[in-house]
């Protein structure tokens, strides 16, 4: 993205699972990282990683998160927005509580670090922004109705932000990973994965690779027209 200095990648949810996946995958082709979670997690390059405990359904805690950016490195030039939560549930049977966290950290908090980043990536000669989405929003899976919801509501803020943005020469994409092995489906019936990968036109499980690949083409320099648009890993939609 830049052939004077390293590509410096902000990454909620860095801490495990794709986020961590990504984190690693961005410090050994020599970017700087900088994670953010809850909890603190181990340092995975001393020189080239930081890791900020922040809650990013507080408002207070998003700017300290950007401020620290600005002061401790300076510059932005992506931002993935990869924190989430699920309750794969039926929604008779889903808690008040469990529906208001999904919409807090599944879009509330994604609206607040793309407003407080934007002031960084501006400046980038290759400002990128990706969304992470699913493909339980066009697939519309039973029992993932809250979850759909507000990975939709993600898609429909990535494409009007894409037009805000744009002015600055900064991009803004979603990516829908299909099923992946990670922390965050280990609670759904494996039944009911194998069925949907079997549905799908690439008919195996993803992996973290595959999710990997969409988020470096998006952020690739040459990707500067590529914006507003969403893509669904496996064929869904």
């Amino acid at each position: 993205m830049h052939a004077e200095r390293r590509r410096h990648i902000v990454i909620t949810g860095g801490r495990r699972g794709l986020g961590l996946a990504l984190a690693r995958h961005c410090l050994a082709r020599g970017d700087f990282v900088t994670t953010c979670g809850r909890s603190e997690m181990e340092n995975l390059q001393p020189d080239r990683h930081r890791h900020v405990v922040a809650d990013l359904m507080r408002p207070a805690d998003v700017d300290a998160l950007f401020l620290s950016v600005r002061t401790e490195v300076g510059y932005l030039d992506a931002l993935i927005n990869n924190a989430a939560i699920a309750n794969m549930n039926a929604l008779a049977l889903t808690p008040v509580e469990a529906i208001q966290g999904m919409m807090r950290t599944n879009v509330e908090a994604v609206m607040l670090t793309t407003r407080a980043a934007i002031r960084l990536l501006r400046h980038s000669k290759a400002g990128r922004i990706v969304n992470v989405s699913t493909v339980a929003v066009p697939l519309r899976l039973r029992g993932e109705a809250i979850y759909a919801a507000s990975k939709s509501a993600v898609e429909i803020f990535t494409r009007v932000a894409a037009q805000e943005v744009g002015e600055f020469g900064v991009t803004c994409n979603a990516v829908g990973p299909s099923p992946i092995r990670t922390d965050l489906i280990a609670g759904v019936e494996h039944s009911k994965l194998e069925r949907l990968n079997a549905d799908q036109a690439i008919r195996r499980w993803a992996t973290p690779e595959d999710f990997i690949n969409v988020i470096e083409f998006f952020l690739s320099q040459a990707s500067g027209m590529v914006t507003g648009q969403i893509v669904y890993l496996g064929g869904a939609g």
